[in-house]
């Protein structure tokens, strides 16, 4: 099975490659290999048509998370809800670092020296302590920390692997986002390096403990049950993914959302493939309970993502004292920006991306023999 398993996610990594030999002079895009990316070129404007046809997609998958009854979910009654527990120590710990890190990231005070410039990565393992904490006391005492720490281990480097991959990709986009402050920190690259990989670190576990604090709301839960049935084919799924990477290289701008859509679909097709649960699984009988609310986890997580960053910028501007701060370059829609380097559209892309984080979380450990259950979440909710 690992070699199933294996191929498809190389092919993702060599068609990218081999596509920009053909199309580049220089046999790769322009800034390939520049870590972290930096500014590429100044994408396309505004296009008004393909702002409508992004806004359909969104139009749709609003729908579903917002209000499934009227995309044809019946629902189901509720499960009880879990005993709660007193909050645990680690989230008025976290709660303490999150607060500390967050001042000192958006205040860009020197007064700790170049801990400033570290800022980011506790900040986020900070708020990671606090949701835990959140789901421990609503969770009956479950909690990724209280009772599956090896995973959360596991979660942390798979996450510094999985965001790796996406930065790849980011390359043949052109730079669809970039780190016009990675260098103003006083470090060698190697340190440079080492930071952002840290950084890494936080993408998987956060998204995958909102997901499992939102699982502790039975109503919400209840609500994407007994929905429209979609059978998906595995192998299908692999060739369109393919397909659509391939291209993307050889349109960059109009295909820039195959960054995220491409490794999905294939992703999504190894796993149907091979009958390893995924989010998908239980869409197939009309559940779309773990689909949605993972999507869901990624999108609450962006607000936080974005927000954050963009007030280390927009705040104080000088000193430049954030290496992680990230601006984006997306071409036809970048518009509608509200306190947040993020165009409105763009969010929405958070929904499909959580769905990923999560699939590759299950690929990895189906790869190493590491189970990836979340034997934490509530009875009657999947995984």
């Amino acid at each position: 099975m690992r070699w199933q398993l294996v191929w498809p996610v190389l092919a993702t990594l060599l068609l990218p490659l081999l596509v920009s030999w053909w199309v580049y002079p220089t046999h790769l895009p322009p800034g390939f290999g520049e870590f972290p990316p930096q500014y590429v070129a100044t994408a396309p404007g505004f296009n008004l048509w393909y702002f409508l046809a992004v806004s359909v997609g969104v139009v749709w998958i609003s729908l579903m998370m917002f209000w499934p009854a009227k995309m044809g979910f019946k629902g189901a009654t509720p499960a009880p809800a879990m005993p709660t527990q007193p909050l645990p120590w680690w989230f008025y710990a976290g709660l303490v670092v999150t607060g500390f890190f967050w001042w000192l990231m958006w205040s860009h005070s020197m007064a700790f020296g170049e801990l400033v410039y570290w800022s980011f990565t506790p900040l986020w393992w900070g708020f990671i302590f606090v949701l835990d904490g959140v789901l421990y006391h609503r969770n009956n005492g479950q909690s990724l920390v209280s009772k599956q720490g090896k995973l959360l281990g596991f979660m942390a480097l798979v996450s510094i692997v999985g965001w790796a991959y996406f930065e790849f990709y980011d390359y043949f986009v052109l730079a669809n986002w970039y780190y016009p402050d990675a260098y103003q920190a006083p470090w060698s690259k190697t340190v440079l390096v080492l930071e952002f990989l840290l950084t890494y670190s936080t993408v998987t576990p956060v998204i995958l403990l909102w997901y499992c604090l939102l699982n502790t709301f039975p109503k919400l839960v209840a609500r994407y049950k007994n929905g429209p049935v979609l059978k998906l084919n595995g192998n299908l799924l692999i060739a369109v993914g393919a397909v659509l990477i391939g291209l993307m290289v050889l349109y960059p701008y109009p295909l820039f959302w195959v960054v995220w859509i491409g490794p999905f679909a294939v992703m999504t097709g190894i796993l149907l493939k091979l009958n390893i649960w995924n989010p998908f699984t239980p869409i197939a009988r009309g559940d779309w309970s773990a689909g949605l609310l993972i999507g869901m986890a990624s999108l609450l997580n962006g607000l936080f993502w974005e927000g954050w960053n963009y007030g280390s910028h927009a705040l104080v501007a000088e000193p430049l004292t954030n290496p992680n701060y990230w601006v984006y370059n997306i071409p036809y829609v970048d518009v509608l920006h509200f306190y947040s380097e993020m165009p409105f559209l763009g969010y929405f892309g958070y929904i499909p991306f959580g769905v990923l984080v999560w699939q590759v979380l299950i690929w990895s450990g189906k790869l190493t023999g590491i189970s990836t259950d979340l034997t934490i979440l509530p009875p009657e909710t999947d995984r």
